[in-house]
């Protein structure tokens, strides 16, 4: 007999009878993406093995990026913070170093994320609220005060003015005396997600296109290391997506930003190998684990096939994980610390290269050592004591995840075939198309919760009375007081008239169309403030107004 026959003679003499006496939980069980999980998956041939999967850390890197993944390095471990003053910001960083975190990870206020200075009246209320506030190469010194640069790797995530926070952490490098191409780490420097999905802009796509591609060419010629851009898929999921679009809108999103460079003037296998992805890991195991290994394959295919990529290195998706803050919940926030583990695991699980694990408060305020402690430890855990981190590619051959990443894939594929015909990316953003797809999603899944169908323990079901009695961490309102006053004593005490000479030369290579990363460090050394930067960008280029859809 036939494996379909067999497949057939189960049903009919096992499975449906059970059934029958038991009744399933759900008529039906499906993913995010709306893919249907079938009771039971068996081999499918409808690829052959080497074409599909090949061998870790080989063309088309479904089963990781590098040959023997976690056996020979564990991912890095990553914490997400930043808060208050560059001072408790970096008290806050040397804390989690001693507690065997290896790479650093930096929050930034929402003034610096669209280029005002703490000063600035449109601060007002915010500075240090969500993250450390930067308006200088003074606050950079002070937030890596005692910190190698040469020995650590650091994560910015920060997007519209991206180019010019690396310009200040470039400038205190130097003050460091730390060579250039030793420098490790990454700048989100992710602007179309945010006309998608999170909204801190600044200036219009072109300008902004621009900036990115200037980093591309400044960091291929002097800081080799360096990831230049974090193309996120993040925010996407944390809007709503299913995960199929979190695959499809963020390769779409690569695609514009590798067709920009290229147009620039920039060659494929000379920056590629610099660009990075930020993914979220959602609740779904299985489905999650399937997602990253069909982002990679389909982002090999994409660079091989569309780009015509030479360098295997261009073509490996690389990328870093977040656990979903959306999942998290202010009742019974305890839970947290499961839903936590549970993504973490998936996202090692899925070939991660590092990862921050969401702290069990942040649902209530921003998290405290304590917590962000236990979030950590979470890592250090499931990378000493699980074992998942001793094989490549653990779920290799798993029926289930072989037909999910194949399905996601498909997904993913049909969604950026149909931005391509709109004419990419931007068109696709700016017609409303991918926001609306996001909307649509979420609308769906909230639904599923309101009715139930969707269980999210301790809040439509499980439900306790309580009391929150965890600690709580708050920034004090002296906090915008001090940051003013050393805006005032730098204003005061700096070299004016260079100051203005800079600013000068800004205003003119902005109308122009000259690398602008050499004129962001020369204005970070001669502490120019990143308001007065990006205010002169302002005057010249616009701010972006989104569009109104109906």
């Amino acid at each position: 007999m036939t494996l379909h026959d067999e497949k057939e003679r189960w049903e009919r003499e096992t499975y449906d009878p059970l059934v029958k006496r038991f009744p399933e939980r759900k008529e039906q069980f499906t993913t995010s993406s709306g893919i249907d999980l079938p009771p039971v998956l068996f081999p499918s041939t409808t690829e052959n093995y080497m074409k599909a999967l090949g061998f870790p850390g080989e063309y088309p890197f479904t089963r990781g990026v590098q040959a023997n993944m976690y056996r020979g390095r564990l991912w890095t471990m990553r914490q997400y913070a930043g808060y208050a003053t560059a001072e408790e910001s970096n008290a806050r960083y040397r804390y989690l170093l001693d507690q065997g975190q290896t790479g650093l990870s930096v929050a930034f206020d929402l003034p610096t994320q669209i280029g005002y200075d703490a000063d600035d009246p449109l601060a007002e209320g915010e500075v240090g609220k969500v993250g450390v506030s930067i308006s200088s190469i003074k606050d950079m010194e002070t937030l890596f005060k005692g910190i190698p640069l040469d020995k650590v790797s650091t994560s910015m995530t920060i997007n519209a003015p991206a180019a010019i926070l690396l310009a200040f952490y470039i400038a205190v490098a130097k003050k460091q005396g730390v060579s250039l191409d030793k420098l490790r780490g990454t700048i989100q420097n992710d602007i179309l997600k945010e006309y998608i999905a999170r909204g801190t802009y600044i200036f219009p796509p072109e300008p902004s296109m621009r900036l990115i591609t200037d980093v591309f060419q400044y960091c291929k010629d002097f800081v080799p290391r360096w990831n230049t851009i974090s193309i996120s898929g993040y925010h996407i999921r944390e809007a709503g997506s299913t995960a199929a679009q979190e695959v499809a809108f963020t390769l779409a999103n690569a695609i514009a930003y590798i067709q920009a460079a290229i147009d620039s003037g920039l060659v494929v296998d000379d920056f590629a190998s610099q660009l990075s992805f930020f993914f979220n890991a959602h609740n779904h195991f299985l489905e999650e684990i399937a997602k990253f290994r069909a982002a990679r394959r389909l982002y090999a295919r994409i660079m091989k096939e569309r780009f015509g990529a030479k360098d295997e290195k261009s073509c490996r998706l690389r990328f870093h994980t977040q656990t979903a803050g959306s999942t998290l919940t202010a009742q019974q926030p305890e839970n947290n610390i499961v839903r936590v583990a549970l993504q973490a695991l998936a996202a090692v699980m899925g070939g991660t290269q590092s990862l921050h694990t969401n702290s069990m408060d942040e649902a209530l305020w921003l998290p405290t050592e304590k917590s962000v402690r236990v979030a950590l430890r979470t890592q250090q855990i499931i990378a000493h004591e699980s074992g998942v981190a001793d094989t490549v590619d653990p779920l290799a051959g798993s029926y289930v995840i072989e037909s999910l990443t194949d399905q996601i894939e498909a997904m993913a594929r049909e969604y950026i075939e149909k931005i391509d015909a709109m004419g990419g990316a931007l068109a696709a953003i700016n017609s409303g198309f991918m926001q609306n797809e996001i909307l649509e999603a979420a609308y769906t899944t909230q639904r599923a919760i309101e009715k139930g169908e969707e269980i999210v323990v301790g809040v439509n079901q499980f439900q306790i009375e309580e009391e929150i009695e965890l600690e709580a961490l708050k920034v004090d309102p002296e906090v915008e007081e001090n940051q003013k006053q050393q805006l005032a004593d730098l204003r005061h005490s700096r070299d004016a008239e260079k100051a203005e000479q800079c600013l000068t030369q800004l205003e003119n290579a902005a109308k122009d169309e000259g690398s602008l990363m050499p004129i962001f460090i020369s204005c970070a050394e001669a502490q120019v403030t990143l308001g007065e930067i990006c205010n002169v960008l302002r005057d010249v280029w616009g701010q972006y107004q989104p569009p109104t859809f109906i």
